[in-house]
């Protein structure tokens, strides 16, 4: 169904609350669909996240504290989820601004550099919301015919999210898309993936928190605090004070990533 040039992970979380950076999982699936054809890998775990878990977050999916009594934390499976996805790209349904940060979180906490620099996300929230803005329950009814049962249950979401996506390539493949400044995309949509990546990004945020994002000149620069508009490599080198301070403090790992890539990048063209 998928044009692959890369193994296609689709997942999805259930966590202790909405925060990306001070909540945990709870739950996650992933289903993985391999580039050299076959049937799709199915992978679900629910995990103890070693936090309480917000009333409105049990209202949502059920999980409570009595069922993860006895399940492994992060640390004890985190390895095993960080090579299930490999170098795969990934997709999911609200993906990039929750799931993909919560799951770098995680990762960074027990010691794993998670990248997503050379993957393609696509987050079929997206595609839905640009073509059809409604919820995934709505998705799943427009695009697959279908009544989406166990809603908020992580496994049932991700399969019903995979649906989506095949459904929106049949729905779409070969439209054109018109933005609100009436600027025409060609058929953006269609089962190269690496095409509705593309598609999707967002090419002026560097992260998914929008801390960092390019200006007009292509320069990455800071979007908050008291540096904002100014390029991020040179000011860090120049003020280490403030370097440190966003590495301490409170900012997702993919900030703290790029930060420290970017120092030594302009530290090395420095030496030179």
């Amino acid at each position: 169904m998928f044009q692959l040039k890369k193994d296609l992970v689709f997942f999805d979380i259930e966590s202790t609350g909405l925060n990306v950076i001070r909540d945990r999982i709870v739950q996650i699936a992933l289903i993985k669909y391999p580039k050299l054809g076959g049937d799709p890998i199915e992978m679900e775990m629910l995990i103890n996240p070693g936090i309480p878990i917000s009333d409105e977050a049990m209202a949502v999916h059920g999980i409570t504290p009595d069922m993860l009594r006895n399940k492994p934390g992060f640390a004890q499976v985190g390895q095993q989820i960080f090579n299930f996805i490999g170098d795969a790209d990934l997709a999911g349904y609200n993906s990039d601004r929750f799931d993909v940060p919560m799951l770098m979180e995680e990762f960074a906490r027990i010691g794993i550099e998670f990248r997503i620099d050379n993957r393609n996300l696509i987050d079929v929230q997206k595609i839905f919301y640009k073509m059809e803005p409604r919820t995934l329950k709505a998705a799943y009814a427009l695009y697959c015919n279908k009544e989406l049962q166990d809603a908020h249950d992580a496994l049932a979401d991700v399969r019903a999210t995979a649906e989506v996506l095949q459904g929106q390539i049949i729905r779409y493949e070969g439209v054109d898309y018109i933005d609100g400044d009436g600027k025409v995309t060609p058929a953006p949509i269609s089962r190269d993936i690496h095409q509705v990546a593309g598609f999707l990004a967002d090419h002026g945020s560097l992260d998914v928190t929008q801390r960092l994002r390019y200006d007009p000149n292509g320069e990455i620069v800071f979007n908050f605090g008291k540096y904002i508009g100014r390029p991020v490599a040179k000011t860090l080198y120049e003020d280490r004070q403030y370097y440190h301070w966003i590495l301490e403090k409170e900012f997702s790992a993919q900030v703290k990533q790029i930060v420290r890539d970017l120092f030594a990048q302009y530290e090395k063209s420095i030496k030179k």
